[in-house]
């Protein structure tokens, strides 16, 4: 078996005026919303071309924002889930995987009666060895086990943001007591748009547990009237060798164009 290379993105909210947005949607929206959707949308085609090829596609949820009923669609590009669903397949698209495995994210989002992330994918032209989504995935890499799902909890204080992944970890290995599932090396959550973690080791064997950083940039009007923490942006690389053997990072960026500002009295 070659070395193999598996990327995971998640929480993209196409549509949202700060979700990832490929060039022709959304060009006349508010100014500064527009500054940072360009400089994600740049910082993401330079992530993907420093990593390609890759092998395997994980999306990892919340591919779109949905209606935005909300804030009543003010926080929209459009509210046409059809054509956010098609701004989240050319997203997975420029990656060019043969193989993408994905997971449902949230029902606001995503659809309560309908399941647009499935839309999206049927949109994709990549993936054609591969196309499978669910709403809790189990792929095997090269021997390595990735136990995949969109949601988890979360924490307000910094050193609280590994609890809730490190319970998922610790259900999956009670599961696989049980022969229910199988015991995962990687434990992978999104929801959270930050990206934390850290392992564990059971007899001589290391397992880990990590949520993801987002494609959204901040900028939604619940994350400035309810959140504190921050929010880490980018995507997550495992290489994956013949022998079970990984190296992996966070390829992430700082959006400068969301920097607060102030006013000066």
């Amino acid at each position: 078996m070659a070395k193999k290379r598996v990327v995971c993105i998640s929480d993209l909210h196409c549509g949202h005026l700060v979700g990832i947005t490929p060039p022709g949607w959304g060009d006349l929206q508010k100014e500064k919303m527009g500054r940072i959707r360009r400089e994600c949308w740049i910082a993401y085609r330079r992530i993907v071309k420093s990593l390609l090829p890759i092998d395997v596609l994980i999306v990892n949820g919340d591919m779109i924002e949905g209606k935005g009923e909300r804030s009543s669609g003010t926080e929209l590009i459009t509210s046409d889930r059809e054509e956010q669903a098609r701004m989240a397949a050319h997203c997975i698209d420029i990656w060019g995987a043969d193989k993408i495995v994905a997971t449902r994210g949230t029902p606001y989002h995503t659809g309560v009666g309908e399941e647009w992330e499935n839309i999206a994918l049927q949109f994709c032209e990549t993936g054609q060895s591969l196309h499978k989504i669910g709403d809790h995935e189990f792929c095997e890499v090269n021997g390595v086990v990735f136990d995949v799902k969109h949601h988890t909890g979360s924490s307000s204080v910094p050193h609280g943001r590994k609890t809730a992944v490190s319970k998922d970890q610790l259900w999956n290995m009670l599961w696989a007591i049980d022969d229910m599932q199988p015991a995962a090396d990687w434990v992978v959550r999104s929801h959270v748009h930050y990206s934390e973690g850290g392992y564990r080791i059971n007899k001589s064997d290391m397992s880990w547990a990590i949520t993801t950083p987002a494609l959204q940039a901040m900028g939604s009007k619940y994350g400035k009237k309810r959140c504190s923490g921050k929010v880490d942006w980018g995507v997550v690389v495992w290489d994956v060798d013949s022998s079970g053997g990984v190296e992996w990072q966070v390829k992430s960026k700082q959006i400068l164009s969301q920097k607060a500002t102030v006013t000066c009295l």
